[in-house]
């Protein structure tokens, strides 16, 4: 989706601490448990951006104040989704940043890191907040960590840069199971899937703890080790594209605007052959 909104203000979504080369990155949108609306996703890139010019950052710690880590799009855009076709005249297809659009960058722009980025994740990280930990080299995740490629529920797909680094992370027949049912799974799921790189009590006392390791290494070494990581994978240009082109047929069709009217009146969905 894009949600580009100009003049945010980044302060109220995003803060960022510096020291010793490690940015400590934290959403501050707690009392919305960090949801993605439009200034969230100009803070996430315009954040990544700043970083990835930053010649003395070594390593990013990248997590969520509050109850979660993120609760996905925020709903009040689902809402006013399901009024009809608003947001289907926006050209999800234009690439705004090399390869993807802006909501992509929110989450492609961390992978664009020249440094190792770890994702600290406890409570929930939904939809685009799933995809949002996606962006990182490492995702570290609390026992009772949520997860959910939660899209099916509003009759959309994962439009953020999910389909290109999940395939290379998650077993074909389990991401075709993730995506089509948009089912929660737990912490120890992720881990079996491929999702989680450790479990632990205080995943950002340990992000930040690696990332100061990972600081005190060549940094002439760390940043060639992820340009080298990077470019193990496929061109990811047409996925980003194709994910963008999906979107926009489904964006404000009848069945999708009939799922999100189902989940915001609470009843079973009528859907059209």
């Amino acid at each position: 989706m894009d949600c580009r909104q100009k003049g945010a203000n980044l302060e109220d979504r995003i803060s960022v601490t510096m020291q010793d080369g490690v940015a400590d990155v934290r959403l501050v949108r707690g009392d919305k448990m960090n949801a993605l609306d439009a200034a969230m996703f100009d803070a996430l890139v315009d954040t990544a951006e700043k970083l990835k010019s930053q010649k003395d950052l070594r390593a990013v710690v990248l997590s969520g104040e509050g109850r979660a880590f993120c609760a996905g799009l925020d709903t009040s855009r689902f809402a006013a989704m399901s009024g009809g076709g608003e947001t289907k005249l926006r050209d999800l297809a234009k690439r705004t940043h090399g390869q993807a659009n802006h909501s992509q960058q929110a989450v492609w722009g961390w992978r664009q890191l020249p440094v190792p980025v770890i994702a600290a994740v406890h409570g929930v990280a939904f939809g685009g907040g799933f995809q949002l930990t996606l962006g990182a080299d490492m995702r570290f995740l609390a026992p009772d960590t949520k997860m959910s490629i939660m899209e099916i529920k509003w009759g959309l797909v994962p439009d953020m840069a999910g389909t290109p680094i999940l395939s290379q992370l998650v077993r074909d027949d389990i991401l075709r199971e993730l995506t089509f049912t948009g089912r929660i799974f737990t912490a120890g799921e992720a881990m079996s899937f491929g999702l989680a790189t450790r479990i632990c009590d205080d995943p950002r006392t340990e992000a930040l703890y690696l990332a100061r390791e990972i600081a005190g290494k060549s940094p002439d070494a760390i940043r060639a080790i992820k340009r080298l990581l990077n470019n193990l994978s496929i061109d990811p240009g047409r996925a980003l594209l194709a994910e963008s082109v999906e979107q926009m047929k489904l964006m404000g069709s009848p069945n999708q605007t009939e799922a999100v009217r189902a989940n915001t009146e609470k009843r079973a969905p009528n859907f059209i052959d």
